[in-house]
């Protein structure tokens, strides 16, 4: 949008007004598309950086719920154990 507003003033704006003749825009298009070749490999290298950060966080994500899963089923046979005994009290409650 910067662009094409820079373009735009520079070729359709009264002479008086332009403030960068139209060779000197090409320059900077120019120069800005170099640095951008530049700079593209370090994106890249940050770009997977944060690609492994996320898989691990999504691993570690993973082992945190395989043990809370773990415990769950633990306290889930504790419960039913519990509530086994609960029932085999009452039974001889009732039997007396």
């Amino acid at each position: 949008m910067w662009t094409a507003t820079w373009l735009s003033w520079n070729l359709l704006a009264p002479l008086e007004m332009r403030f960068d003749p139209a060779p000197a825009f090409v320059i900077w298009i120019f120069v800005s598309n170099i640095l951008q070749l530049i700079l593209l490999p370090v994106i890249m290298v940050g770009q997977n950086i944060e690609g492994r950060v996320s898989e691990w966080r999504a691993q570690m994500d993973f082992e945190v719920n395989k043990k809370s899963e773990h415990e769950i089923e633990v306290i889930i046979a504790h419960l039913e154990n519990q509530n086994e005994l609960l029932l085999e009290l009452m039974r001889k409650v009732e039997r007396r």
